[in-house]
C-alpha cells in the first residue's frame, strides 16, 4: 500500500467556538453534518453512511479546542484525522482546521469531501 500524504484545510466559520465544539466532539453533533448517524462506546465512534459503517478511535480530545480520531482500519498506522477550532487572537475570527491523510491519487476527492462536509456543518449552524 502506498504511503498516505498529509493535508490540511482551513474553513472560516461564523459560530462560537463553544457551539462548534459540540458539533465536532459529540455523536449527536457529528451526526448532524459528518455522517448519517454516529454511535459511541467509550473511545470508539461508529460513523454510518448509507448503511455502511466505519469505526474510529478517539485518540485525543482537547476540551473546547480539538478532536483527533484514528480509523480502526489504520490502527497500526500513524494516520489520523483531526478537527481543530482556531480563533484569531486579534480579529476573533473562528476557523475549523482539518488535518487528514489520504492516498495521493485521492487528494482532490478527499478535499472535496471535506468541503462538502463543512458546507453541511455551516448549514446546520446557520452560517452558510
Amino acid at each position: 500500500m502506498d504511503d498516505k500524504i498529509k493535508f490540511e484545510l482551513e474553513f472560516p466559520i461564523h459560530a462560537s467556538p463553544q457551539l462548534l465544539y459540540q458539533y465536532i466532539s459529540t455523536p449527536s453533533g457529528l451526526s448532524e453534518w459528518f455522517s448519517d448517524n454516529v454511535n459511541s462506546r467509550g473511545e470508539y465512534f461508529t460513523f454510518i453512511w448509507d448503511g455502511s459503517e466505519e469505526k474510529a478511535r478517539l485518540i485525543r480530545k482537547k476540551s473546547g479546542e480539538s478532536v483527533k480520531f484514528r480509523w480502526v482500519d489504520d490502527e497500526d498506522e500513524i494516520y489520523y484525522f483531526e478537527i481543530r477550532i482556531q480563533v484569531d487572537e486579534i480579529t476573533k475570527d473562528v476557523s475549523l482546521m482539518v488535518t487528514d491523510f489520504v492516498e495521493e491519487d485521492e487528494l482532490d476527492e478527499a478535499k472535496m469531501l471535506w468541503e462538502n462536509q463543512i458546507s453541511d456543518l455551516k448549514q446546520v449552524l446557520g452560517s452558510a
